[in-house]
């Protein structure tokens, strides 16, 4: 059996705002084994966001609990889930979340600062995972004299570069084309042959479908946890270029 990398039981959320109270989440209760790929979806206001944020231990739940990796995070200080979040969650976002002064390698090693490695390994550990994202070759430029795309796959590169036990990627494509998109889904669906752990986050159907497994929230509620048969991306892709004539991947 596989172990189970994210487990919550019971998980509410309740925001008191003024005299408003909203339940954002209501007796969640899912898991996830290692090397799943799945996507969070539904329409604004699910709470898919709000379980993103407890699963990616950047909020704490009302009530329940949730465990990660084997370690119940449920009520952990503010310090000890900065912990958590850099050596167990890689984070990829809509909006790359990239420091436009430094290069992607400066990027992509930010992590490894916290986590105290010495500038020789940060360097080492930081190209490879670019070489891994093919862009070894855009090491030293900043975000700026990059492509959507390639600043995406520096953010995914980030992401990877500690090892984490989940990759927790929120609207990953949400600021791509449709044709970058593929490419950044088959990096993806790369990774999650090599057996990483995968959490997407999205409301748009057609990306969800690359998951092999959708969680459909709806009103704080599971709608329905199903598993999925994936798209294949690259086959998305070399069809829409063979239409336009240009080279196939």
């Amino acid at each position: 059996m596989p172990q189970n990398i994210i487990e919550t039981k019971h998980v509410s959320k309740r925001y008191v705002m003024g005299h408003e109270v909203v339940d954002a989440l209501k007796d969640i209760t899912i898991t996830i084994a290692k090397g799943e790929y799945v996507a969070f979806m539904g329409p604004s206001g699910s709470g898919k966001s709000t379980l993103m944020n407890i699963v990616g231990a950047l909020d704490s739940p009302t009530t329940g609990q949730y465990i990660l990796n084997g370690n119940d995070v449920s009520n952990m200080t503010e310090n000890d889930l900065a912990e958590v979040r850099n050596k167990e969650i890689g984070f990829v976002f809509q909006t790359f979340n990239l420091l436009p002064r430094n290069t992607a390698l400066d990027n992509v090693a930010l992590p490894l600062i916290y986590a105290g490695y010495s500038k020789s390994e940060r360097n080492e550990r930081a190209m490879q995972v670019l070489k891994d994202v093919g862009l070894e070759n855009r090491a030293l430029h900043r975000p700026n004299e990059l492509s959507g795309g390639q600043r995406q796959r520096v953010a995914i590169a980030r992401a990877l570069v500690n090892h984490p036990s989940i990759i927790l990627a929120d609207e990953p494509t949400g600021n791509l084309d449709t044709k970058t998109s593929y490419d950044i889904m088959a990096l993806f669906d790369d990774l999650s042959q090599k057996g990483n752990t995968i959490i997407m986050v999205t409301h748009e159907e057609d990306i969800a479908r690359y998951a092999r497994r959708i969680v459909r929230l709806r009103d704080g509620l599971v709608e329905s946890d199903t598993p999925n048969e994936p798209r294949k991306p690259l086959v998305e892709l070399n069809a829409i270029l063979a239409a336009k004539g240009e080279a196939t991947i």
